[in-house]
């Protein structure tokens, strides 16, 4: 989940390494580093935020024109000065983001040939193979490429050395890198916003590609040494959508542009009489028409979303759903079948558990493949038979908000799409469906609109250490989504549970310093929620009620209650999230965390 950047240009790069992990600081910030090649070989690292690298280089007045830096989410090894990146070894320097998984068996060997270890990390590791190699093969790129073979586990690499003092080597396995080329140099980092500054022509490389980056070109080939090419493709990002801009935090930036992106993500709806299954890909009609179930992987904040898709898809499809972590999926004996149309859903494409379960249930023989991914260029799109991109635009805040109503907006899709291949979609109900899809945007514009009503909520919170998230059928993934949207900034313990699961152990917490937050929709269960919350009232319990405009639940001693401008019926799911995360970023507020970068956390999680 570490970030790196390495750049080779006709200027001094430190700025652009500064730059970049500025960008990248949402993938780790326990630590940052960068070394630089000017007459020798320069480091600087520090503990914490790359801030205070950037202090660092000021005052060191530190150059270059070739270098690497890196932000550092802690794997192997305590966030400290010893263990942050880059490592040495002799005259070179590495940055790592990844896991070697074989690092204690390579550093037990290079121990005992005399290489002495000053960090606890696995990267360091790399560093003496790469320097050992050196010995036998005196040219950096084949000598990076001979260490590669002993390698096991997932790795995105920057190497450099004294003698080389015009080139970067870089390596892809399982972790995400890209190139920049530009009219001064060229570039590598883990995102493209980490490069933007310097260029918008971009190459991704491939698992298993090793790339010599020089002021004049790249050389791009596999481990083994043949020479390969990649695209070179113009970012669709710009500047400007990963800058902050007049908002205090990008959590807020994000909650706030989800009208927008949700307009963009449905734009096809927009201009489209009916739906069809080529929004999923050219080949999408006979993979889609031939699946007997569905199979959703994902993690987190995505998994939440593909459980609010489990009813939709059994509800309106009538196509049986299954929706496993896709940490756990790859563990466990299941029953594979090859008819299964298996849906992968992240907002990176990186995340290391989704795709490693994607790679299994491809290896079990299923090959209908679909990937709901808000990164075109991403691993997981490359992987999949057919893709849906949600064009959120870039999240840099760690707790997903844009990512996960666009992914939302992206299932319905999907739902109606199945539901009318199956013979469940008239033209009429097929309209009326499409309709409120392109009033979604809007929809969410007036909840967010409720923003004062839930700043007064979140004063109330300041002093808690607990909370309850309560929610029925769709809407309790949703409540799942509230309360880890609450402990992943706030640092508030929260759960959420089923409301009807409350006499099954929930309902002993439940006290006057202990705050149940309510999702209640106007829908078929809002009677048998109404008695979960009398329930929670009469042992003293202070309520916080989400409802619907016709929901009749009133406030009273105890019981706050803000109602949404309208019910929004299948979809109420998606626009009750909207609520819930304002209400996290203003406790947060209230809390005085820091919403953007909660500690222990990572925006992308592309190791195991």
């Amino acid at each position: 989940m570490c970030g790196i950047v390495a750049a080779v240009a006709n200027r001094n790069v430190v700025p652009v390494l500064l730059e970049g992990l500025k960008k990248l600081e949402y993938r780790g910030y326990d630590s940052a580093g960068l070394a630089v090649l000017n007459g020798g070989l320069h480091r600087l690292r520090s503990v914490g935020r790359v801030a205070e690298l950037e202090t660092q280089a000021e005052t060191t007045q530190a150059s270059g024109q070739t270098g690497i830096a890196h932000t550092r989410w802690a794997t192997h090894g305590v966030p400290s000065e010893r263990n942050a990146h880059p490592h040495v070894s002799g005259g070179l320097a590495v940055v790592h983001n990844g896991i070697i998984e074989n690092h204690e068996a390579l550093r037990e060997a290079l121990t005992a040939e005399g290489y002495v270890f000053t960090s606890d990390t696995d990267t360091e590791v790399v560093a003496h193979l790469v320097e050992k190699k050196l010995r036998t093969i005196p040219e950096l790129f084949p000598a990076v490429r001979a260490a590669l073979t002993e390698l096991q586990g997932a790795y995105a690499l920057a190497v450099m050395r004294e003698d080389d003092p015009d080139c970067v080597v870089v390596a892809r396995e399982g972790s995400p890198l890209l190139l920049g080329l530009a009219e001064d140099g060229c570039y590598a980092a883990s995102d493209a916003s980490a490069l933007l500054q310097v260029t918008r022509r971009m190459g991704y490389l491939e698992n298993g590609d090793c790339a010599e980056i020089a002021r004049d070109g790249v050389r791009i080939s596999r481990v083994d040494g043949t020479p390969v090419e990649r695209a070179v493709i113009e970012s669709q990002l710009s500047a400007d959508a990963v800058e902050l801009g007049t908002y205090s935090h990008y959590m807020q930036k994000e909650i706030f542009e989800q009208p927008d992106a949700l307009a963009n993500t449905l734009e096809m709806v927009g201009a489209s009489k009916t739906l069809q299954p080529g929004l999923f890909g050219a080949e999408a009609g006979p993979v889609l028409a031939g699946a007997k179930q569905v199979l959703i992987l994902a993690c987190g904040t995505s998994w939440h979303a593909g459980l609010v898709a489990r009813y939709w898809l059994e509800a309106i499809a009538g196509i049986p759903c299954s929706v496993e972590i896709a940490s756990e999926y790859r563990y466990r004996e299941s029953v594979p079948d090859p008819e299964t149309l298996v849906v992968t859903i992240s907002q990176s494409g990186e995340t290391a558990d989704t795709l490693a379960a994607l790679q299994f249930a491809k290896s079990l023989g299923m090959q209908r493949t679909l990937a709901i991914c808000n990164v075109p260029e991403s691993s997981l799109v490359r992987e999949t038979a057919l893709r849906f991109i949600t064009r959120a635009g870039p999240e840099i805040g760690v707790a997903s908000t844009k990512a996960f109503t666009t992914q939302l907006a992206a299932l319905y899709l999907l739902t109606l799409v199945l539901a009318k291949l199956r013979g469940r979609l008239d033209a009429a109900t097929e309209a009326r469906e499409m309709k409120a899809l392109r009033h979604v945007p809007a929809a969410v514009q007036r909840v967010l609109a409720l923003e004062p009503e839930i700043k007064a909520w979140a004063q109330l919170f300041g002093a808690k250490h607990h909370a309850l998230f309560l929610g029925r059928g769709r809407h309790y993934p949703i409540a799942l989504e509230g309360a880890l949207k609450l402990k992943e900034i706030s640092y508030i313990h929260a759960e959420a549970y089923p409301a009807g699961e409350l006499k099954h152990g929930p309902l002993a917490l439940v006290d006057k310093e202990m705050p149940v937050i309510a999702v209640a929709p106007n829908d078929a269960l809002l009677e048998k929620l109404k008695s979960n919350l009398q329930e929670v009232r009469a042992r003293g319990g202070e309520l916080f009620v989400f409802a619907d405009a016709d929901s009749e639940i009133a406030a009273s001693e105890g019981i706050h209650v803000l109602r949404l401008p309208e019910h929004y019926g299948a979809l109420s799911a998606l626009l009750h999230v909207v609520p819930l995360q304002l209400l996290s970023y203003h406790v947060a507020l209230v809390k005085g965390t820091d919403v953007d970068k909660p500690r222990n956390l990572a925006k992308s999680v592309t190791v195991e």
